[in-house]
């Protein structure tokens, strides 16, 4: 079931070890409080259980663990500072927390004066030595302990809880009912049984190489989907910073048939490592790319290399799941996104949903299976999650528009559109073509304020070791590529583009570099 360096866990092992460790939770206090009918869409009545660790086989278990135990887990950031983790566990709510040994300082911290009453402790010896907090148990004497043999039932309007990664903000936990997200975001057909599961997982086989970090949704997703299917889960050792080479030597050595990647912050790294020593890929087959945008350039580098695998580019948010996906391959190119099913293209005043090949530009939509609510924030839900004709929507913020043959062409997330001169910017077409440029390895762009345009486009450019290229050059690159007043009217260049964890960009951190940002306009 599940790889992670040298350790290997079989469903059977997996499957005993998840129902102790629900009786362990449940035996604690932890499980249903008030049923899903009882609640308003913004509400929880669940017990909620932080997770705070990296990639490990413990991570799948905690999440499977609390579930059989009618818990609910959430995914916290483990990079986050003391005072970060403190905020995020008073307002989840949470119960319980379980988290590596290594990390103890950290959540120690975290707990000291965080007014949650009679928090359970359970902690991962992870080798690191480092000392325990008090009153904690040992996560393996947990399941020693637990009585697996009288669990609750669960239900179909049981949580999953995921905090969003607050890329641009407050990281807020969007609240899912366990049969939406399986059908939403991991890969359960409508149809299914535990019959029919049963057939295709004993039918499965092959590995799949989730590389992102767990405490990110979409790496969630990969996982969960690719057990569904009877997949081997192979976990990439996050606790080092991301190294290329050895997620190409274990993807060689467990023959993985699908990798999923994190936008250019992986795929550059990747393609260069590639470059530099052969490996035995013959097994991929699939490429599984989303959460940030990855350049066409690093595209065709791709299969330039693995000639053999289909990039599978996905679009979705910890709001929608998995709703829309271009296909890529050697010899076929799209340049959108097929939607799945129950995504739409909403009108700009939401009024109704676009038609293939109307020009407006609009909002990515999905209906149907989406989540209920944002936890405790009732005017964020109805935004958000608005109910149409009795269905709900998810709306999450990303502009768009709906190509004649019935494509998704993205454009950009609205809260990163720059208004210059009142013009609209989306700042990741800039970004695509500032990382076309030979001598840039990496590029975000943000707004600033500015007392002509009211806003002005500023890129934030990490150069490739070495090379030289000066701002009014990078403009005049964009403005090639794209209308000028797209063109970033200053750059900052810095030594490391700030990216979170999982890839994903840091705009916070983006918006602060720009403030240092060179003029790159002569005249103009």
């Amino acid at each position: 079931m599940i790889v992670w360096g040298d350790d290997r866990r079989t469903f059977a092992q997996v499957a005993d070890r998840t129902k102790r460790l629900a009786g362990y939770l449940a035996a604690s206090g932890l499980g249903v409080r008030r049923e899903r009918s009882e609640l308003e869409r913004w509400e929880c009545g669940q017990s909620p259980v932080a997770l705070i660790m990296g990639n490990r086989p413990e991570y799948l278990e905690s999440m499977l663990g609390a579930f059989r135990a009618r818990a609910v887990p959430f995914n916290v950031n483990h990079h986050y500072q003391p005072h970060e983790i403190r905020s995020l566990l008073r307002s989840m709510g949470t119960e319980a927390v379980v988290y590596q040994r290594r990390l103890a300082g950290v959540v120690g911290a975290a707990i000291e004066d965080a007014d949650l009453d009679h928090l359970v402790l359970v902690e991962i010896d992870d080798g690191s030595g480092a000392p325990s907090l008090p009153g904690a148990v040992d996560y393996e004497q947990a399941i020693a302990e637990g009585d697996g043999s009288a669990l609750p039932a669960p239900q179909g309007d049981d949580l999953y809880l995921v905090c969003t990664g607050g890329t641009t903000g407050t990281p807020k936990g969007v609240l899912w009912r366990q049969a939406d997200i399986f059908h939403g975001a991991m890969g359960g057909p409508e149809n299914a049984t535990a019959e029919s599961l049963g057939t295709t997982a004993r039918n499965g086989g092959g590995s799949w190489f989730a590389a992102p970090p767990l405490m990110h949704a979409a790496s969630q997703w990969t996982a969960f989907s690719g057990l569904h299917y009877g997949m081997t889960i192979v976990l990439h050792d996050d606790s080092e910073r991301f190294d290329a080479a050895t997620l190409l030597r274990v993807a060689e050595a467990e023959r993985v048939s699908l990798i999923s990647m994190v936008g250019d912050a992986y795929a550059r790294p990747v393609i260069e490592e590639l470059r530099r020593h052969t490996y035995d890929l013959s097994n991929l087959s699939t490429l599984g790319i989303g959460g940030a945008a990855t350049s066409e350039e690093c595209k065709v580098d791709i299969l330039e290399l693995l000639p053999h695998v289909t990039i599978m580019d996905g679009y979705g948010s910890s709001e929608t799941g998995g709703m829309a996906f271009g296909a890529r391959t050697k010899t076929t190119k799209n340049t959108g996104f097929s939607p799945g099913a129950g995504a739409v293209v909403l009108s700009a005043d939401r009024s109704r949903i676009l038609e293939a090949g109307d020009d407006e530009v609009g909002w990515t939509a999905r209906r149907g299976r989406v989540p209920v609510g944002y936890l405790n924030d009732r005017k964020a839900t109805e935004e958000t999650f608005p109910i149409i004709d009795g269905e709900r929507f998810s709306v999450p913020g990303d502009r768009a528009t709906l190509a004649a043959d019935g494509s998704i062409m993205m454009l950009g997330r609205d809260s990163m559109v720059v208004n210059t001169g009142g013009e609209k910017v989306f700042v990741e077409e800039v970004e695509e073509v500032l990382r076309s440029h030979p001598a840039v390895a990496d590029a975000l762009v943000v707004g600033r304020p500015s007392e002509r345009f009211g806003q002005e486009v500023v890129g934030v450019v990490q150069l490739q070791p070495e090379a030289a290229v000066g701002a009014a050059d990078l403009r005049e690159v964009c403005a090639t590529a794209l209308a000028r007043f797209k063109a970033p009217r200053a750059i900052a260049f810095v030594d490391e583009i700030g990216r979170h964890p999982s890839g994903k960009p840091d705009y916070r951190w983006a918006k602060a570099a720009a403030e240092a940002a060179v003029d790159a306009t002569s005249s103009s």
